[in-house]
């Protein structure tokens, strides 16, 4: 099945156009409008753009709230989907004030991600390079700002991050900090300001909480997510020093990795996508001879998920849409992992 296949799948099943059921989760809408834009499909990328604002940009319909979750009016919420945020998407509502954490049931619960938001800037960013569309690239830096003023706390000398926050930014849901959380923000900024120098601020703040030191880690996903954000930094010519702790980060992580058993378990024991995040890192790196003896791993990661066979484990099917998006990202990776050069 090629990446064009997979989309195709994905288009029809949570509907991206047309009136099909509204089920959005914006991890898997942000890799898929970089998908789309890779497949050529700028219409559809823009319609999934749109769709996603008004679903996830707005209150749930089991939430007494309604309207946009910025709080703004109708129109101005029209003007600036992003300026408040986009839900996670997840299945049950929001954990009330007071109502106790429960981990388990946590995950699936809705509510803001910061590693989320990122993804989704940098879906704005990519089809605003892409087709020209400063208005994409405005809801991208909008949405910096809000998340770095709500995820971002402490005084300073010990700044620190929530994790996850509640859907209308107003109190954090989770408040340890995510491993990443503060590289990616940086990252992130840093791709924005290349049209629009005004995230100055928030990027330095997210500088200050990067411990280069402590980046490694044996998590594919996270190890992928590593091997981006230095690849971004190098197509934008920024921070050589912070690129060498990351990519060193990463083959620690990959060396760790590749000891594991992992990638010899049967489907009913694999999470595609974390697995797919590490397949589409190292594709931004196939290459770079310091990554030649890793290429193994991509090859045998996108093999094996690309046999429709193993496409029909029940834990593959229990997160198709995801698990899809990425294997569509991993077979055709330029979407996602090469900044758009911009049309304007």
């Amino acid at each position: 099945m090629t990446s064009a296949d997979l989309m195709a799948r994905f288009a029809d099943r949570t509907g991206v156009t047309g009136a099909s059921p509204q089920r959005r989760y914006l991890w898997t809408d942000a890799f898929a409008v970089c998908n789309f834009l890779a497949l050529g499909r700028i219409d559809v990328a823009l319609a999934l753009i749109d769709r996603v604002h008004h679903v996830l940009g707005r209150h749930r319909a089991d939430d007494p709230r309604d309207g946009w979750i910025s709080g703004l009016p109708e129109a101005d919420g029209e003007a600036h989907p992003t300026i408040g945020g986009l839900r996670i998407g997840k299945p049950l509502p929001e954990r009330g004030p007071g109502q106790p954490l429960d981990e388990e049931r946590e995950w699936d619960r809705d509510g803001q991600y910061f590693h989320y938001l990122t993804k989704w800037m940098h879906a704005l960013d990519q089809t605003a390079r892409a087709t020209g569309n400063r208005t994409l690239a405005m809801w991208a830096r909008e949405l910096a700002v809000s998340a770095h003023r709500r995820f971002a706390y402490g005084a300073l000398g010990a700044r620190r991050m929530y994790w996850k926050m509640s859907v209308d930014l107003m109190r954090p849901q989770v408040s340890s900090m995510g491993h990443h959380d503060p590289l990616d923000g940086y990252v992130t900024c840093r791709q924005l300001d290349a049209h629009e120098p005004d995230l100055a601020r928030a990027a330095d703040d997210f500088h200050a909480m990067i411990e280069p030191s402590a980046l490694a880690t044996s998590d594919p996903l996270g190890i992928g997510g590593l091997l981006v954000d230095a690849s971004r930094l190098a197509q934008l010519d920024r921070d050589s020093a912070l690129r060498t702790s990351i990519l060193a980060a990463a083959r620690i992580g990959l060396a760790h990795y590749v000891q594991q058993p992992d990638l010899r378990r049967p489907a009913e024991q694999r999470l595609a996508f974390r697995e797919l995040g590490l397949a589409i890192g190292l594709a931004a790196f196939e290459s770079d001879p310091a990554f030649a003896q890793f290429s193994r791993i991509r090859a045998s990661i996108t093999a094996f998920w690309s046999d429709v066979s193993h496409r029909q484990s029940r834990l593959y099917r229990d997160h198709e849409d995801i698990n899809d998006v990425m294997l569509a990202t991993a077979l055709a990776p330029s979407g996602f992992t090469a900044l758009h050069r911009s049309a304007a």
